[in-house]
């Protein structure tokens, strides 16, 4: 029996080209990458109801070295999506010789996404991956060149696909015909995609080419605030986005809050001076209960010990201003 590895993001293009070999009675396992930008919840659940079993794979430091300089550049936001495939494709080549499976597989389907999924950026992420003889597209493999896997009967092509196109009707139809339960929506997941996020990850870029992911995590959490071209203020909206400042924030970073005053959480990143601190305490002033007092008194707890400010709320005007 052929063993199958696939790129599984748990979305329903990957979740239907694992079906579509494993109803060719094909030993079919699912490898999923995470990273800040995506993870492994929608693949967890989709490999259990395939009944396929899942690797789990954490990237996201040589998945950030990537992004910060992508071979094949960006699409419209900072989804650098070509370098990416080709990435995933090449770790997982790795676990496909290491375990003995015989070819990769994933859900991409031809003419998707016009400028990643077209037959050159298919190709593209094919040779970059070092695996090109060894990847299956099985949802438009009827369209594209046959693979030495199907030549070598380890897959009957018959069974294969031709979907091609933006057009997400037929693998909703398919999906239904095959009777998956709870199938996941089409798109989405990752969020270099999305405008909002990518700005965010641009201005970190720019300040902070050396940042980590940890550094990223804290994109994901709140507002965010430029204090200076050496550091920003990360604040929580409410309680679960300070717990979550919490648990991201290291030993380097700067925890700002106003003792005896409800309000939010803020975590300063970078390299911050005297001024950066005393801005980003006029900052939480302005988003604390005590934001209409003349002066709000704003503790900092920073590596070296305890400092406190007491500072005059910023105006609302003036804050959004410094927002990323």
């Amino acid at each position: 029996m052929s063993k199958a590895l696939g790129l599984f993001s748990g979305g329903l293009d990957s979740t239907l080209a694992a079906l579509c070999l494993k109803r060719q009675s094909l030993d079919v396992t699912a490898v999923t990458f995470v990273t800040p930008f995506f993870g492994s919840a929608k693949a967890k659940k989709m490999a259990q109801q395939l009944d396929i079993p899942l690797i789990i794979e954490n990237i996201s430091d040589i998945h950030l070295d990537m992004l910060k300089a992508p071979r094949y550049g960006y699409g419209k936001n900072m989804n650098p999506c070509i370098d990416c495939h080709a990435m995933m494709f090449r770790l997982a080549g790795e676990i496909m010789i290491e375990r003995g499976f015989d070819f990769l597989f994933s859900g991409e389907v031809l003419g998707q996404r016009p400028m990643s999924q077209n037959a050159n950026a298919l190709r593209s992420v094919a040779n970059y991956s070092g695996h090109p003889d060894r990847i299956l597209r099985p949802l438009s493999a009827k369209l594209l060149p046959t693979t030495p896997m199907e030549q070598e009967g380890l897959v009957d092509r018959d069974l294969l696909l031709d979907i091609q196109g933006r057009s997400r009707k037929p693998q909703e139809a398919l999906a239904r015909e095959w009777q998956l339960k709870d199938f996941p929506s089409s798109g989405g997941g990752c969020l270099l995609t999305e405008i909002h996020f990518s700005a965010r990850l641009r201005d970190l870029f720019d300040h902070q080419p050396d940042c980590t992911s940890n550094d990223v995590e804290l994109l994901k959490i709140g507002r965010q605030f430029r204090l200076s071209e050496l550091s920003k203020l990360t604040l929580g909206r409410h309680q679960k986005d300070n717990e979550a400042i919490r648990e991201t924030a290291s030993a380097a970073h700067i925890i700002l809050r106003t003792p005896g005053l409800a309000g939010p959480l803020g975590l300063v990143s970078g390299q911050p001076t005297e001024q950066d601190l005393q801005v980003a305490s006029a900052i939480i002033a302005s988003y604390c209960k005590g934001k209409e007092q003349k002066k709000v008194e704003v503790l900092a707890e920073t590596p070296g010990g305890e400092q406190r400010f007491t500072v005059t709320p910023m105006p609302r005007s003036e804050v959004k201003a410094l927002s990323v």
